[in-house]
């Protein structure tokens, strides 16, 4: 994939999409393209966050470490972003993330990531849109197993 190709694809990405090509090519050339394999980690939970990770193709499974083992939280494809929740907190890796199929990515480090929030306020406002989305499935998940742990129990 060829630089201007890498910007018609973060386009498509609702995080960059309002940003002009020219930026979009800058990031997409401060990127690293990286290729991963069916069964490989991009990052594994627990690990420092340092980067974040655009799907270019491909498609791969965010799973959770439990007591019970790893559970499945998502599926990405094409377009999507993660990776950022480490970076933006702090905090280490919330999951592990694995490729299903082939995988291509751009890896966006922490550094360019920061100055990219800085720069683009309405990128920042759409990464919260994305994060509060998230929390709101993720609640209303919760919820649901609450629910149904109840019910049994109270069976």
């Amino acid at each position: 994939m060829q630089l201007n190709d890498e910007v018609k694809v973060l386009k498509k990405v609702p995080m960059f999409a309002g940003m002009a090509p020219a930026k979009l090519k800058l990031l997409a050339y401060t990127s690293d393209r990286l290729s991963y394999r069916s069964g490989e980690a991009l990052f594994r939970q627990g690990e420092d966050g340092d980067a974040a990770f655009v799907i270019l193709n491909g498609t791969a499974d965010v799973l959770v470490e439990t007591d019970a083992g790893a559970v499945k939280v998502a599926e990405l494809a094409e377009n999507s972003v993660v990776g950022e929740i480490a970076i933006l907190c702090d905090v280490a890796r919330t999951a592990t993330v694995r490729a299903i199929t082939p995988v291509e990515v751009l890896r966006i480090s922490k550094e360019n990531f920061l100055k990219l929030l800085a720069d683009f306020p309405e990128m920042t406002l759409e990464v919260v849109r994305v994060l509060a989305s998230r929390l709101a499935q993720t609640t209303s998940e919760l919820t649901a197993e609450r629910a149904e742990h109840q019910a049994q129990k109270a069976r």
